[in-house]
């Protein structure tokens, strides 16, 4: 036979100190103003109890929750890694905690998580979207939770948003590659409903006009997801293909990655038979088997101004917020990958 242990409650305390629910509270919150014997006498019993406030009953009844939440694509990779350390930085520094979730570029996980935000009335809540048509978020507004959209730019009526200038980003990785002499280019992109994606690919080909070279310049190499296994199975086709591009633009580091260990494992030379660049500058590109080039995106500060924007629209004075949308710059990050001319 099993038995359930029953949550300790505040009347419990109250009941076994001899005195009111309301001592009991002030004990909690206002002691100063408890005589030091009854202070004593109620925390022994929430000692002996082991009688724990319950934060969400108390949140209810301020207001307010002292718990955010931060909902990313892939903390397998460590770009939002680092954009889940800029917001917690900044959350701590407000007295805040951060609850962070995985949609996995899963459009129904997220819908999923979204939904646990609502149930758990958090503060606010920081999101890279899945859903393509934005649906869940469209959904997700009627509880009249906070959002800002990370990595991802925002009308005007969808809140605020924090986002990296992804256009200039591709232009920047195409505009290297041709500097040093590249005239067949391939992308190798990522799932094609990702914005970040599309714009990246805007960016390079906008580059090509630039220097004189048709579109045709750029073969696109699709991949499934943004990881290293993508990236090795993009790495195997461009082997396989007739005419080889000298120059490679990934999406992400991780996707460049992968290329990387299959070039090297076929015996290819980077950069003197293929140069390669990648996108988001995370801490494994410098430490690569040849030093990765690379877009450098800014995670710590994207995740901290994210954090900042929704403490804005959440705190003191926010019944006149109005909504932002910022856009950082990448920045291009040389290393040996690319370093040699043609």
């Amino acid at each position: 036979m099993t038995s359930t242990a029953r949550t300790v409650g505040i009347k419990d305390v109250a009941r076994e100190a001899g005195v009111s629910v309301g001592t009991v509270s002030n004990v909690i919150n206002q002691p100063e103003r408890v005589s030091p014997e009854t202070r004593q006498k109620v925390q022994r019993v929430i000692s002996g109890l082991g009688y724990v406030r319950s934060e969400h009953a108390r949140q209810l009844r301020a207001g307010h929750s002292r718990m955010m939440a931060l909902l990313v694509l892939d903390m397998g990779n460590p770009f939002f890694v680092d954009i889940a350390r800029g917001a917690e930085r900044a959350a701590r520094a407000a007295g805040l905690g951060v609850m962070v979730c995985n949609s996995g570029q899963s459009p129904q996980d997220e819908a999923d998580y979204l939904a646990l935000f609502a149930e758990q009335r958090v503060r606010g809540v920081l999101v890279t979207p899945a859903d393509p048509g934005g649906s869940n978020l469209r959904e997700f507004r009627r509880h009249g939770i906070p959002f800002v959209l990370v990595d991802r730019v925002a009308g005007d009526d969808d809140g605020c948003s924090v986002s990296v200038d992804d256009v200039v980003g591709g232009a920047l990785a195409i505009r290297h590659l041709t500097a040093t002499g590249h005239r067949t280019l391939a992308y190798v992109s990522g799932p094609g409903h990702l914005t970040q994606v599309q714009d990246r690919r805007t960016g390079a080909l906008a580059a090509l006009t630039e220097v004189g070279l048709p579109p045709e310049a750029l073969q696109e190499i699709p991949a499934a997801s943004l990881d290293v296994a993508a990236g090795r199975d993009a790495g195997a086709r461009l082997l396989g293909l007739a005419q080889r591009p000298t120059g490679i633009f990934c999406a992400n580091d991780l996707l460049a990655l992968g290329v990387l260990q299959s070039l090297y494992t076929a015996g290819v030379r980077v950069p003197d038979d293929m140069a390669i660049v990648g996108y988001d500058d995370i801490e494994f590109a410098a430490a690569a088997t040849v030093p990765l080039t690379s877009v450098r995106q800014p995670a710590l500060t994207i995740g901290a101004k994210a954090t900042e924007l929704l403490l804005r629209e959440t705190g003191e004075g926010s019944h006149d917020h109005q909504h932002e949308h910022v856009i950082l710059q990448p920045e291009l990050v040389v290393r040996q990958s690319s370093l040699t001319l043609r």
